[in-house]
């Protein structure tokens, strides 16, 4: 249990980390069409390449808002059949859960490992603006390692599965510890 409190803490650092990469991403995009807005209002004509530029962010805010919903718990779930079932088999839907979650971060590790190695294009933005699909196609393999890098939260992932009696006993648990001046 010593080794989980420090993966638990990097977990939580590169969740931040994602989320900062998110919004920086979608501030660039915003930047890049804010550009091309004020270009057209100055001269009446188009830069073509900003529609092109602002979209090879896009794979980014996927594959990284994929892992920061995923740390929150904000994923596809059957909570209503899940939480119909006993507890002994709700924990065995907890378990067989999270080893879906892990291969899928290591199907995205791996086979994303290998697309980005076959990258080999380059993308034609402009005459002057050529950016390589090895930009893009390495947040396939990063996000995996996210996946991957957040299962140390085990449970915590998978907020449906929590008893709403016992988050309710615990709120008022603690509504009751307070003290009212």
């Amino acid at each position: 249990m010593t080794l989980l409190q420090p993966l638990r803490r990097i977990s939580d650092a590169v969740n931040q980390a994602a989320i900062v990469a998110c919004v920086a991403c979608v501030l660039i995009m915003l930047g890049i069409s804010f550009t091309a807005f004020l270009y057209k209002l100055a001269t009446g004509s188009t830069l073509s390449w900003t529609y092109s530029l602002a979209r090879l962010f896009l794979p980014w805010i996927g594959f990284l808002s994929m892992t920061i919903s995923l740390r929150y718990g904000e994923h596809v779930a059957m909570t209503l059949l899940v939480r119909s079932l006993p507890r002994l088999l709700l924990k065995v839907a907890a378990g067989l859960c999270l080893g879906v979650i892990a291969l899928f971060g290591l199907m995205l590790v791996w086979y994303g490992w290998g697309f980005f190695q076959g990258a080999s294009q380059v993308y034609m933005v402009s005459d002057q603006i050529q950016i390589s699909a090895k930009f893009t196609a390495i947040v396939i393999p990063i996000s995996g390692g996210i996946v991957l890098l957040h299962l140390v939260q085990g449970f915590d992932l998978l907020e449906h599965f929590i008893d709403d009696d016992s988050v309710i006993d615990g709120l008022i648990d603690t509504a009751d510890g307070e003290k009212r001046s």
